[in-house]
């Protein structure tokens, strides 16, 4: 069995950060995560741009240095592979967490299991979790919602050209796809659930939404939902009445939900309406000694609550927080 200081579940941004934050302070370090660095964002959409400036998007004291003034998908991917190589962090990629199981003297012990169906065991005294949410989509709950037609996950435009796709959503996500697709020749549906779009839409990017809406590039269905998906067509319950669109793809762009399986199964409390773990904000433990959260599973049903800009700070209170209990217990046992 590994024996570490602290084990960081989740190797996304606030991860890293928080093992840079641990590794300044002496703590033996080392990041178990599921997929591979940063894998949330590099399911973004290929040419995703950031809404945050480069700035607010560094870890570990790195410069994230571009020549746009919000940074693009691939600049972040290749700025946080270069900060995990810079501080040499200890990373055991395609290894997934299975259980965090608190022990009698105060530890804790991490099953995982890599791709080849090895299980691993570490003992560890702090346990970060940091995980993601990408793995969990919110579902519509209609039929048809298994369909091979039908995606929460927009990569680029290329394969939709031509079709008709409708886009359920009415955050960044929805509108940028909306875009993207657009310049490919698609026809578009959007269906958003709301009586108008998002008001947190990048402000650069409202304009020529709203323009391709006037001109009829995009159709907007507001105050919506689709209520069953087909194989050649969706329904759309509108305000009023219900339609039936010809529909060649489903991008789902409802959102995703992060999996407090590991927090719960380890005892951490969750809020009274189950929307986020119970937490100090001052040091981001949990109720169980020694078991941290950092980044969006700390956030509630919105997991706009917390973005990489706001995380990233999770790790210095952290590791703080661990160092202090650590210099705590060491001028205890010398009485």
């Amino acid at each position: 069995m590994e024996k570490e200081d602290v084990l960081i579940i989740g190797a996304g941004p606030c991860g890293l950060s928080a093992a840079i934050e641990c590794g300044r302070r002496g703590l033996s370090v080392r990041i178990i995560e599921k997929h591979n660095v940063v894998h949330s964002i590099y399911l973004y959409p290929t040419n995703m741009q950031f809404f945050s400036t480069a700035e607010l998007l560094e870890i570990g004291g790195v410069p994230f240095t571009s020549p746009n003034e919000k940074p693009f998908r691939h600049e972040a991917l290749a700025y946080y592979r270069q900060v995990a190589k810079h501080y040499d962090l200890r990373i055991s990629s395609y290894e997934e967490a299975l259980s965090v199981k608190p022990q009698p003297d105060g530890s804790f012990r991490v099953d995982t299991r890599d791709r080849a169906g090895n299980v691993r065991q570490y003992e560890a005294g702090s346990v970060v979790v940091s995980t993601g949410y990408f793995d969990h989509p919110n579902e519509l709950g209609i039929p048809g919602e298994e369909k091979d037609k039908v995606t929460h996950y927009f990569r680029e435009a290329h394969p939709y050209a031509g079709m008709n796709v409708a886009i359920v959503g009415g955050s960044n996500s929805a509108v940028d796809a909306a875009l993207e697709l657009i310049r490919v020749g698609a026809k578009i549906d959007m269906v958003y659930r709301r009586t108008e779009i998002s008001q947190h839409i990048k402000p650069w990017v409202r304009p020529l939404f709203e323009g391709m809406v006037a001109k009829g590039k995009i159709t907007l269905h507001l105050g919506s939902q689709l209520s069953e998906i087909g194989e050649d067509y969706v329904i759309v319950k509108g305000p009023e009445n219900e339609s039936r669109i010809k529909n060649d793809f489903v991008l789902a762009m409802t959102g995703f939900r992060p999996d407090r399986k590991l927090l719960t199964e380890a005892g951490a409390e969750m809020s009274d309406d189950l929307d986020k773990p119970v937490f100090d904000p001052d040091t981001m433990e949990t109720g169980v000694p020694g078991l941290y959260v950092a980044g969006v599973i700390a956030s509630g049903r919105n997991a706009n609550e917390v973005f990489i800009e706001s995380g990233r700070l999770h790790g210095g209170l952290i590791a703080a927080h661990i160092a202090k209990r650590a210099n705590a217990g060491e001028k205890s046992a010398k009485g």
